[in-house]
């Protein structure tokens, strides 16, 4: 490729309500938490979005800014299902789906009838570096070693992934193939529906040779040694992972960047959206969702209101464009 391949993607998410004041009230008026936020997870439990959308509730309560934040499972087409339900339930401003690229990614390939286009953006709160993972006993002990034995028999070594078709952990391996000369048609791909949940146990079966995923869900595998990450798809080193080296370190001229976001229905009153907005401002300028962010990884990448709109607008252009040239249409 000529220069880095500069894809965004992937995941984030969090939840609601005003600004906590000086003295911890929540945002529920009279120093009251808000009360009946849902946010859809659109993927099966353990993967990245669960695990942010859960990671913010679960923050958001403790800090006040909002209560019994309920977070649920909408399974389904690489996320479509939820976003379909999301944007079927138009002015409801309780209601927010937890999303990223995986969710724009997989609206370009499902013949799914809506994409992001049709929601209300709120903000978007994480990025998170690609990761090439393999079980602690593989015998690819490098990433060069990898890429010299997957040159030789593309087909011959499955690479799993936690999003379908579109997905960040797809399109991931598909640059990586062009990027070290790989017919991305040739490459065996499995997607299994939310990264920690169902891929993990692929890997660690040896269903798969190596995984192409955000790297937090396997954290606490990583710390036990029972996974061994080969590099990182950023364009630094991560701190989380101390030793790990990016691809560009490796010779490979490749930077994939993954980002989690959270998007409402389409309709919703301008008061519920600033509700919303001023929630997630309160939420990021927490102490303890700093904290998250240094014990998963996530890198902080906040953004709201007519800025993400913005972003989100550019980025659902330039999947429409990979997916397109990557033949996935």
């Amino acid at each position: 490729m000529r220069g880095p391949a500069r894809v965004v993607l992937g995941a984030l998410s969090v939840l609601t309500l005003l600004a906590v004041t000086a003295c911890g009230a929540g945002p529920g008026g009279a120093g009251e938490p808000v009360e009946g936020l849902r946010i859809l997870v659109p993927n099966t439990p353990g993967g990245g979005y669960d695990t942010t959308a859960r990671t913010a509730a679960r923050v958001m309560e403790e800090a006040r800014i909002a209560s019994d934040v309920q977070v649920f499972n909408v399974p389904g087409a690489g996320g479509a299902v939820g976003l379909q339900r999301v944007v079927n339930e138009r002015g409801n401003g309780r209601l927010a789906l937890q999303m990223g690229l995986g969710v724009v990614g997989t609206s370009h390939v499902s013949g799914a009838r809506v994409t992001v286009a049709r929601t209300t953006p709120l903000a978007r709160l994480i990025e998170e570096a690609g990761a090439v993972v393999v079980r602690e006993d593989s015998p690819y002990r490098t990433v060069e070693d990898l890429v010299a034995a997957w040159r030789k028999d593309p087909a011959g070594l499955r690479v799993g992934g936690g999003s379908s078709p579109g997905g960040p952990d797809h399109l991931l391996p598909m640059e990586l193939a062009k990027a070290v000369g790989i017919d991305p048609t040739k490459v065996d791909y499995g997607a299994y529906d939310g990264g920690g949940g169902e891929l993990l146990p692929a890997l660690l079966d040896g269903k798969v040779a190596f995984a192409t995923t955000g790297f937090g869900e396997f954290l606490d595998q990583i710390q036990a040694g029972r996974l061994r990450v080969l590099a990182v798809t950023s364009a630094r080193p991560v701190h989380a992972l101390p030793g790990v080296p990016t691809l560009k370190a490796s010779g490979i001229d490749l930077v994939f960047d993954n980002w989690r976001g959270i998007v409402a229905p389409p309709g919703i009153s301008a008061a519920d959206r600033k509700t919303w907005i001023d929630a997630l401002t309160a939420l990021h300028d927490s102490g303890r969702w700093q904290a998250e962010l240094t014990r998963h990884g996530w890198s902080d990448a906040f953004l709201t209101g007519d800025a993400f709109a913005a972003y989100l607008s550019r980025q659902d252009r330039t999947v429409a464009d990979l997916v397109a040239r990557l033949g996935l249409e």
